[in-house]
């Protein structure tokens, strides 16, 4: 999947993608909705999951916030995912109106899987209900789901991914102009497939990035934890300060009128957000580790 070329090409790999997702959402939704009839009561508090102190408590709470954070993390590959619309209407138009309806679906799906699986199984709700084992039965319906999820994170591995190969691959090529490794492109036909074309930098960088980050997901496979940790990295620079930085930019926005400030207020709220979020999912990656 890594060999896909570009955002071009990936149509496919995303309409797969999202059919998975949506999926094993209903599924996990439906699950959560069914064990909370079979209870006959609803599980768990308004106050959440109780803790020793209030010392973890905080830190849950924090890791909490890092992991919402991480719940809506498609800044990193709006403008690559926009730039290959076509027009009329506008490019920038088409993709504000995706946006407003991906931010309203997905959010449905979270608060109704969140909310019915804490419902369904109160103070031991695993991370993950559908491979955390928060169910067991339907057997068949689970590996389905389970399956599906597969699916699902293999391409959204590769489409988050595209904006790093196409960065390393951009830049090797402006350094090395001249170089057959990193210029040529060679044509491959297989018995049964259309012919492709493969390029040696291609196949040697993204085989060895799959290959890191898939042993640096072996060394810390705890659900919650490492998402915090990317939500909270990726959040506020990406999807807070340098969209709000290009706007004051494009609309002259002078310092410190009511638009100015509202908005610089808002940023700094979300930095604190970030940096709550960072250091409650380190804490609790470190105690899941080492704990």
């Amino acid at each position: 999947m890594s060999q896909i070329p570009d955002f071009h090409n990936m149509e496919w790999l995303s309409v797969v993608a999202a059919i998975m997702s949506f999926t094993y959402s209903f599924i996990g939704f439906g699950l959560g909705f069914a064990q909370v009839i079979e209870n006959g009561r609803i599980q768990g508090s308004i106050t959440g999951v109780p803790a020793d102190s209030v010392a973890d408590k905080l830190w849950l709470v924090f890791q909490a916030l890092g992991d919402i954070a991480f719940a809506y993390p498609y800044s990193i590959i709006l403008l690559e995912i926009q730039d290959t619309l076509k027009s009329p209407p506008p490019e920038n138009k088409t993709m504000k109106t995706a946006s407003m309806i991906a931010i309203f679906v997905t959010t449905f799906f979270y608060l109704c899987c969140g909310c019915f699986g804490y419902a369904a199984f109160g103070n031991n709700t695993p991370g993950n209900l559908l491979t955390g084992f928060g169910f067991y039965e339907p057997y068949w319906l689970i590996d389905f789901a389970n399956a599906c999820i597969v699916l699902h994170l293999v391409g959204g591995y590769q489409i988050f991914s595209q904006p790093v190969f196409a960065f390393v691959e951009r830049w090797f090529t402006n350094k090395f102009p001249s170089s057959g490794f990193v210029n040529n492109f060679y044509t491959i036909k297989l018995p049964l497939l259309p012919s492709f074309q493969m390029n040696p930098l291609k196949i040697c960088f993204r085989t060895a990035y799959v290959a890191s980050t898939t042993v640096l997901a072996m060394i810390f496979p705890y659900f919650n934890q490492v998402l915090g940790v990317l939500g909270a990295l990726n959040f506020w620079p990406l999807a807070i300060y340098f969209p709000v930085e290009m706007y004051f930019v494009q609309k002259k926005i002078q310092p410190w009128t009511r638009k100015w400030v509202v908005l610089r207020s808002f940023s700094f709220f979300c930095l604190l957000v970030s940096i709550v979020g960072l250091i409650g999912s380190i804490e609790g990656l470190i105690s899941a580790k080492f704990g």
